[in-house]
């Protein structure tokens, strides 16, 4: 992937292609949106919006031939939190705009993307209609998700994706011109108490208000989520945790919903008494004993 970068960042020409080639695949549209990005990061906004709007072109004919815009929503919202990070030299405020991406994301596709919602709300509702048959015995109650809460999945799948797509062009920036920089950065990423309180309290808000908004409340999650895998992150450097150990917390979040409110729930304590001093504040103590004992 470093050698990916490498090409990309050798000619604007380079970039360019291989923006527009995979901006027309639903498969590899996210190197698309992380290749706008790194040039975003590296060559400033003015470069970064001259991909963008050509990668654009073949985002847009996969939208009109398949009607799906992921590749259009995924270039522009990784765009957009490429630009915040340009400009506020601050991953954590980036990260934090990934939940108005998402959102605007699904208010644009219900405003937008009537029909699509429409055919894909029918397509659950017979999925569910067939589950609803075969567990007819054991009387589960299931329920499709309507236009709305489809809109808000795809909004929160959109800011997801953007932030991962961030996530890597970050990587190949620091890869390239600053080895070893992302690793730090993203281990510091976190929150004061102000801003972790609202995110929740919103999410809670929209959460209370039905089913139908829960997919919206995940919005506001995303960089809560975010934190809590950054948080992951320093207590495995600082303990001297392997790749093992981090690859089974992902896949135990992937799996299981009570891994990721645990997740959720860390990060919000985490702006309250800061883990990452307390651990930070641990190891020196353990290593001033050890040191003391081989003075002895």
């Amino acid at each position: 992937m470093k050698g990916l970068a490498s090409f990309v960042m050798s000619g604007r020409y380079r970039a360019l292609l291989v923006a527009m080639a995979s901006s027309g695949s639903l498969l590899f549209c996210w190197l698309g949106a992380a290749v706008t990005a790194l040039v975003t990061l590296r060559r400033g906004p003015a470069q970064g919006a001259w991909i963008l709007m050509w990668a654009s072109l073949p985002a847009l004919v996969v939208t009109r031939m398949s009607g799906d815009t992921t590749p259009l929503a995924l270039l522009a919202g990784t765009f957009v939190l490429a630009l915040v990070l340009r400009l506020s030299v601050s991953l954590a405020l980036a990260v934090l705009a990934s939940a108005l991406v998402g959102v605007i994301t699904g208010l644009l596709t219900l405003a937008f993307g009537g029909a699509m919602l429409e055919q894909l709300s029918a397509v659950f509702a017979d999925f569910v209609r067939a589950l609803q048959q075969a567990n007819n015995a054991d009387g589960v109650t299931l329920v499709a998700p309507g236009v709305t809460q489809l809109a808000g999945m795809i909004g929160a799948a959109n800011a997801a994706l953007s932030v991962l797509c961030l996530m890597l062009a970050r990587y190949w920036q620091a890869a390239l011109y600053n080895p070893g920089g992302f690793a730090g950065e993203f281990r510091e990423l976190r929150y004061p108490v102000g801003v972790m309180a609202s995110l929740v309290v919103g999410a809670l808000a929209l959460a209370s208000m039905g089913l139908v908004y829960r997919s919206w409340s995940v919005n506001l999650l995303i960089p809560v989520s975010v934190i809590g895998f950054a948080l992951l992150h320093a207590w495995a450097a600082v303990k001297g945790r392997g790749t093992f150990w981090l690859t089974a917390m992902y896949v135990a979040w992937l799996l299981f919903d009570a891994a990721k409110l645990m997740l959720v729930g860390l990060a919000v304590v985490d702006a309250w008494v800061d883990f990452r001093r307390r651990w930070l504040g641990a190891d020196r103590d353990d290593r001033d004993d050890d040191t003391s004992g081989r003075d002895d």
